[in-house]
């Protein structure tokens, strides 16, 4: 729970480019509201993008959920917004064999390298591993068809939505 507390404070004090993140309530340490801006020169340009991280009671042995409030059509966020990255995967072997132990949740990881994860997956989906196969067939078949007009509303709705 200390280490929850200083890296709320260690990101007040340094704010990371790309993202803010604070409790959703001061008195729940392991629920955060995070808003991601949308990477410059993407579909998800300015989107201002509302996600929950929670955090196990074991965290930083087992890695956070993160569950984008926000509507967003990504490859990558399911339909009921849950992201799905490999660095929120449980650490260990992928029985899937699709990523590599060093590629899943490990101890070191903080809010810090999660964001940068999920700022990274907005600029460059994984369409090999989806967790939307609509969003993904329509990236890799239409991306600048359907796909870029959903994304777009998805935007378009951040916007008016961001600060309510």
């Amino acid at each position: 729970m200390q280490l929850l507390h200083y890296i709320e404070c260690e990101l007040n004090k340094n704010p990371v480019e790309g993202f803010s993140a604070g409790l959703i309530d001061d008195n729940d340490l392991y629920r955060w509201e995070v808003l991601i801006i949308g990477p410059p020169d993407t579909l998800y340009e300015g989107g201002v993008f509302k996600a929950h991280l929670t955090f196990p009671k074991d965290y930083p042995l087992r890695p956070p959920k993160m569950k984008f409030i926000t509507e967003i059509w990504h490859p990558n966020v399911d339909k009921n917004g849950d992201v799905c990255i490999s660095i929120l995967h449980e650490p260990g072997e992928d029985k899937y064999g699709y990523e590599k132990p060093e590629e899943r949740w490990l101890p070191i990881h903080t809010v810090e390298t999660i964001m940068i994860s999920v700022i990274s997956m907005l600029a460059d989906p994984n369409g090999d591993s989806p967790a939307n196969v609509d969003a993904a067939k329509e990236w890799r078949e239409d991306r600048n068809g359907e796909f870029k007009r959903k994304v777009a509303r998805c935007v378009r709705k951040s916007q008016e939505t961001a600060f309510e």
